[in-house]
């Protein structure tokens, strides 16, 4: 989380995105619905195979697994800076990053024993990614994540910074706590894994990417990712340093636009390293929800919420989570500037939409129930 590495800078910092999902009440929840809600996407549900096997997959996405999920509607889009602001306005509500966080909160999510912070640290703020002009060890997110107060959603890099320009990118440096919240306020809910899982997939089963079989270097300009060397070159040959607006790219065989790259966007799910080897059984479960709790033995003192989706800072030398069937916990609090949101419709009369992005301070969809 955000407060946790302002005490030992451990922990990988994501971008994440919301989408929001409506499901309709019908007799069967493969049924489409005659009307179409504005800016979302029909899902159709069935029975995919969730996670990889594949020499690509991290651990936490073995086995793969059968599951079903039934229909949904879903925002075609992570939630943008224009969106969330609607949100804001309204309500008056004020983020992670802009609200100072307290030594006890770090303390808890800490080893005993761990010093408390110095008191000019604990001021609103967030982290920002900091690009090198040198290699540097990989084993040291520390490297290349810098903790900026004043940096939130409102200004993505830090106080001198604004959103002027980038009303259409995906909202940034939200938490899970910023997003459940936009969630509620809009009608919908955040996606599970399995629901977002089966969206990223378009309909291609078992690919290891949203846009097919192809790699990155043979599938150019499918998604905003890091292009060079991470983290200290990035050729921008995709077209952008940093997030980008949103529909920059082509969409997934479902019609959703940036399920790979851009900002990670937040899932409902407790995140449990193994949780796949745990549960592995032969049934296939139907709309499952995940684990009532969260447990990581790399991270024993944090409950963390899950990720999907990778950010515009994933890149194969270092990170290659743009892929649907991967994976990343990260604590509810923790806002970065590649994390985003992605939200899912709670009923037909309630059906709208957004998106945020944080490392991911960003958000890419959020779902209602």
């Amino acid at each position: 989380m955000k407060r946790f590495l302002l005490l030992a800078a451990l922990g990988l910092l994501a971008f994440a995105a919301t989408y929001f999902i409506a499901r309709p009440r019908h007799p069967s929840g493969d049924a489409r619905p005659l009307a179409t809600p504005p800016v979302m996407v029909w899902i159709p549900g069935g029975e995919f195979t969730m996670g990889s096997d594949s020499d690509l997959a991290w651990p936490d996405e073995k086995p793969a697994h059968r599951e079903r999920v039934d229909g949904f509607w879903i925002d075609e889009t992570e939630v943008t800076n224009a969106q969330f602001a609607k949100f804001v306005d309204a309500t008056g509500y004020v983020t992670t990053a802009e609200r100072a966080p307290t030594a006890e909160e770090l303390l808890v999510q800490s080893p005993p024993g761990t010093p408390p912070p110095a008191p000019e640290l604990l001021v609103p703020g967030s982290l920002v990614f900091t690009p090198q002009d040198h290699a540097v060890p990989l084993d040291n997110v520390a490297a290349w994540w810098t903790w900026t107060p004043g940096a939130c959603w409102r200004h993505p890099e830090g106080p001198e910074s604004n959103l002027q320009g980038r009303e259409q990118h995906p909202v940034v440096h939200v938490s899970w706590d910023d997003a459940a919240a936009y969630a509620t306020w809009a009608g919908k809910r955040l996606p599970t894994e399995a629901e977002w899982e089966l969206a990223a997939r378009g309909g291609l089963d078992g690919a290891p990417y949203v846009w097919g079989p192809e790699s990155v270097d043979d599938a150019e300009s499918q998604a905003n990712l890091w292009t060079g060397t991470f983290p200290h070159e990035n050729t921008a040959r995709d077209g952008h340093a940093r997030t980008a607006p949103v529909r920059s790219y082509l969409p997934n065989g479902y019609g959703l636009y940036d399920m790979a790259g851009n900002v990670w966007e937040w899932c409902s799910d407790w995140y449990v390293r193994d949780f796949y080897s745990q549960s592995s059984r032969t049934d296939v479960t139907v709309n499952p929800r995940g684990p009532d709790h969260s447990q990581d033995p790399m991270r024993p003192f944090q409950s963390q919420r899950s990720q999907r989706g990778g950010s515009f800072l994933c890149n194969d030398s270092y990170c290659s989570r743009y892929r649907p069937s991967a994976r990343h916990g990260c604590t509810p609090d923790t806002g970065m500037s590649h994390v985003g949101q992605l939200d899912k419709g709670l009923d037909e009369a309630r059906n709208r939409g957004w998106t945020v992005v944080n490392m991911k301070d960003d958000w890419k969809r959020i779902f209602p129930d």
